[in-house]
């Protein structure tokens, strides 16, 4: 029987254990959708922790916003990229799966709808039995706001006040929130989440207000970086701030995108730091069939 967190086999022991997770399971082409199911019972059967998705609704022909995850300011896919909604995409493989986790890695939060959001994860931790980690973002691409119809300014005061009140409304209790953003008032929203008192918050990003965002409102951090120094940097801000609050930071789940292809022998360095959930890039891993980079991933991490 697989267990949720798996110990990976080094020459070094890892307490606590390392999780392995694979990103992303909804990016590509059609292909994508064809062998999503395929690729998400490969996962578990190999031992993988978890499975993630990237988020955007729309990629813009043009766009001014700068990416920051690339110097070229410019995300690695085209329009015509397939982007299938993350939720609609965990909700498909909960149903072929059993014991692997399903995370957003990450959504764009404050452009949502966000009692849509709160009834969509509930419903989809309901279903797997439990198994839903989110992943939370602001996002960067200003166009995508506008098709979407919300604001891109005050995104950030926008992202707080959501995640306030979306717990409120996984809370079970009648939802009272009057906000800048939010008149919500006299309701209850069922089912609630499984997990109690909701799935794992991890909020995705790099500025100090997200580490302080995490600190505060959150169960961890998605680090977008498997950068050594960039995340020594994170972490040790990470533990300062939660020192200050008097939350000990073993309390604070810290998940990386590691890219196994150039940085194959970072595990150790990892667990160092405090990282308890790498996520292997698929396209990072040097294999072009999925399900053969799963087993590279395994057999690096001693799955």
């Amino acid at each position: 029987t697989l267990t949720l967190t798996l110990t990976l086999t080094l020459k070094r022991g890892i307490t606590p254990p390392m999780k392995i997770g694979i990103v992303s399971i909804n990016v590509g082409g059609p292909e994508t959708a064809e062998r999503m199911i395929d690729v998400a019972e490969h996962a578990e059967a190999a031992g993988i922790e978890s499975l993630w998705t990237f988020e955007h609704v729309v990629v813009p022909v043009d766009y001014d916003s700068k990416y920051p995850y690339a110097r070229s300011g410019k995300m690695g896919i085209p329009p015509e990229g397939w982007f299938v909604d993350p939720l609609i995409s965990l909700a498909h493989v909960a149903a072929a799966t059993k014991t692997i986790r399903l995370g957003t890695g990450v959504n764009i939060f404050p452009q949502t709808n966000p009692l849509l959001f709160a009834k969509q994860a509930a419903s989809i931790d309901v279903l797997s039995n439990g198994r839903l980690t989110l992943g939370l973002g602001i996002g960067w691409l200003e166009e995508e706001y506008r098709a979407m119809g919300t604001p891109f300014a005050r995104r950030g005061a926008r992202f707080d006040d959501y995640l306030a009140a979306v717990k409120k409304v996984w809370s079970g209790d009648v939802v009272e929130h009057e906000s800048e953003f939010l008149s919500w008032h006299g309701f209850k929203s069922y089912p609630t989440p499984m997990q109690k008192p909701h799935p794992p918050i991890l909020i995705g990003g790099t500025t100090k207000k997200t580490l302080e965002r995490v600190v505060s409102a959150a169960d961890g951090w998605y680090a977008p970086s498997d950068s050594q120094q960039e995340l020594e940097q994170g972490v040790a801000e990470l533990k300062q701030m939660a020192a200050d609050a008097q939350r000990p930071f073993d309390s604070i789940d810290v998940t990386i995108n590691w890219r196994l292809g150039k940085h194959p022998d970072a595990l150790p360095a990892y667990e160092d730091l405090g990282i308890t959930r790498a996520v292997v890039m698929l396209g990072a891993t040097g294999e072009s069939d999925p399900k053969k980079a799963i087993d590279l991933i395994a057999s690096r991490a001693g799955l």
